[in-house]
Formats: C-alpha cells, structure tokens, sequence
C-alpha cells in the first residue's frame, strides 16, 4: 500500500477489487496507553465532509437550530396560545424556512425527523427552500436523554441502535449534517462514567454520521444548572473536550469534516458572580485552545438558555482577534424567540415575524465577523431564557 499526500491529508492507496486503487485516509489514533498510531478510514464521503463542514463555517454565518422534538415545539406553540399540531408546526417552520435573504446570514439549518420530510403548504420541501438560499439542510439523529444508572442521578443519550440506515436515509432526504446532544450536569459531579459515556457516544455518532455522508455536529452540552463558578465550568470543560477528542480520534473521525456545538464557558446559572462577555470570551477561547485542534472548520456555539442580546455579545467578544477556527454560533431560543412573540400564529403578522428572525441572524453575522452593537437593541432581546433541568 503507497502513501499520497494531498494537503494535509495523508490518502492511503490500497488495492481494491481487481486492482482498483481505494482511497483510504490516514488519521490519527490514540491508544489505550495514551500513545497515537495511525489508522486508516474508508475515505468514500471525505472530500464531500470536508467541503460541507466548510461550507457551514463560512465568514458572517452561522446555524439556525430548529430542531425541535415535536413536544418541545408544542411547549413553543402553546406559549402563544396555539395548540401541538401538525399545521401549527408547519406554519411555524415554513415561516422560517422561507424568510427571504436568509442565507446571508445562515449557512446551515437543523431539521426535527418531521421537517426533513415536510412540505410547505404549496407543497415544496423545506428542504428545497433551504437549499435554494445556499443553507445546509441538517438533521437531529439523537434519541434523547434517559437516567444513566450507577450515576449520581445523571444522563446518557440514545441513538445509536439503527443510526446507520437512519443517516443513510437522512442523506438521500437531503441531509448532510446532523446534530447529537448529550449533557453533563456540574451540579451532580459530573461523574466519570457521565464523562465516559458521553465522550464514547458522541465519537460512535461521528464516525457512523461520517460513513454515511453526513459531518456531525458535536455536542457535549455543559448545563447552565448550578451556583458554580465560571473556573469550576472550566474545569469541567476541559475534561469533557479532552476525553471527547480522544475518543473521537480512537473512532478515526477526521477532524476536517465535523464540527463542534459547545456551550460557552460561564459561571452557573445560580452563581452570584456574574462574568463580563469580555471574561466569557477570554475562558471560552481558553478552552478551545487548549482542547481543539485547529483542523476543526468551525465551532458553532449553543445559547444555552441566555438571552437573546447576551448569546450575541458574547459570540462578539470571542471574534475580537483572529481564530484558527470559524467560531460561530447554532442557536434555537436566541434565534426564534421574538420571531414567536411577534408572529403570535397569526397570518398577518409572518412577514413581520420574518423580519424579527433577519434582525437576530443579521445581529449574530455581524457577532461572528466582530462588528455586532447592542445598541438600540428591544428590551425584549435581554430577557434570559434559563429554564431550570431544561431538555427538548
């Protein structure tokens, strides 16, 4: 077998069917003793991971999330007074899937299983209205959270049974990222196991997403919960990205075709000492400088239950100087909450709701390039959104 460098990927040759050469790639991979040795992955979706990962992490955008479980939409829905149905959750992702001018400011959009198959009520997929502004169709392939046992009352995430045929599917749909969140509690331990378990899981999603065709999104999610301090999330942190890259190269994932969603590194929710963007900024960094490798194309920020104006100034102050990643932003909640309160579910009111979504994406592009202002920013924007034990 000969060795082609091409960039900085080193593609194995090896002898195929008849002769035919395979493209393998080399990564490396790190041993139970803590040494790296190199393995070789199947390279058959490579070229197109990367190009994708790229594509998300383009300068000014970031990712929409919406995707939602079917109950949480409902607990959206009903918020402003419209019950859990299908046309309801419809009319509410085709507002946004539709927004005229989007895809200037968002590169790649999150789908729940239903969106994915979903028409608009003209009957276009929303994956072609997407598509059509340059915006990456993604995919929520996690199972949801269920009790770890043998831990202190903590989680794990299912998904895994059966996520090969289901990426697969998701891939011909449209699909080509998806999206697995687990979570690690600071408040209850978090444990070795929870640590373990996540980081092990999150690495078996990547590499099945990567074989086939989809770039997974990474996300280890350091819940807000708690009166801990913003060293103490550090902390955690870091051990939790650690062993996550770990377990990641030991799967052979190539780095150059996933992306990351961390939470950002803040005190807890609880926690009386509150931290400047500035301080946020310059932890948060810390951590992904000393966990990530710069072959990562982009680190895309979940808001975690702050405000819409918080999320955005602290995206700012993390693009104040040069990165060796697209630092970014994959926000739910501080991206759609004042698009919900100014649509209402009201038909009159979607062209105004549209605009309320351009004015958050608009405000996160500038965030992303480090030019955003609070200034003149609604009241409304910088109410927290913190839900206690929250899950979705």
């Amino acid at each position: 077998m000969g060795v082609m460098s091409i960039g900085k990927q080193a593609v194995a040759l090896s002898s195929g069917i008849c002769g035919t050469p395979v493209k393998q790639s080399v990564v490396p991979v790190a041993t139970k003793s803590g040494s790296v040795s190199f393995g070789v992955r199947a390279a058959g979706y490579d070229e197109e991971l990367v190009k994708t990962a790229k594509t998300i992490a383009t300068p000014g955008r970031g990712i929409l999330a919406m995707d939602e479980s079917n109950a949480t939409c409902g607990l959206r829905l009903a918020s402003i007074g419209l019950d859990n149905t299908e046309v309801n959750r419809q009319a509410y992702r085709q507002l946004l899937c539709t927004t005229p001018g989007l895809g200037e400011y968002i590169s790649g959009a999150i789908l729940f299983e239903e969106t994915l198959y979903q028409s608009t009520s003209e009957g276009k997929l929303m994956v072609d209205c997407l598509k059509e502004q340059n915006i990456v169709p993604g995919i929520k392939v996690d199972k949801g959270l269920v009790p770890l046992a043998g831990s202190n009352n903590e989680s794990w995430c299912q998904g895994l049974d059966g996520l090969a045929s289901r990426t697969a599917a998701y891939y011909k749909q449209g699909a080509r990222f998806d999206k697995w969140r687990t979570v690690i509690s600071i408040p209850n331990g978090p444990s070795e196991l929870a640590v373990t378990e996540a980081a092990w899981g999150l690495a078996r999603y990547a590499a099945i997403s990567q074989d086939n065709g989809l770039v997974p999104i990474v996300e280890p999610e350091i819940l807000l919960d708690g009166s801990h301090s913003i060293n103490r999330t550090l902390e955690v942190a870091e051990k939790v990205w650690s062993k996550v890259f770990f377990f990641l190269a030991e799967n052979h994932v190539l780095f150059e075709g996933i992306l990351l969603k961390p939470s950002m590194v803040t005190p807890g929710a609880e926690c009386p000492e509150r931290a400047t963007p500035e301080q946020v900024a310059e932890y948060t960094l810390t951590l992904l400088k000393r966990s990530v490798p710069p072959a990562v194309p982009g680190i895309m920020f979940l808001s975690g239950g702050q405000s819409e104006v918080e999320a955005t100034l602290n995206l700012n102050a993390m693009n104040q100087s040069p990165n060796p990643w697209h630092v970014s932003f994959s926000y739910a909640r501080a991206l759609q909450n004042s698009v919900l309160k100014t649509w209402k579910g009201q038909p009159e009111n979607i062209e105004a709701a549209k605009k309320a979504l351009l004015v958050r994406a608009k405000a996160n592009s500038l965030a992303q390039l480090g030019k955003y202002s609070a200034e003149g920013e609604a009241e409304e924007a910088k109410k927290g959104m913190f839900v206690k034990g929250y899950t979705y």
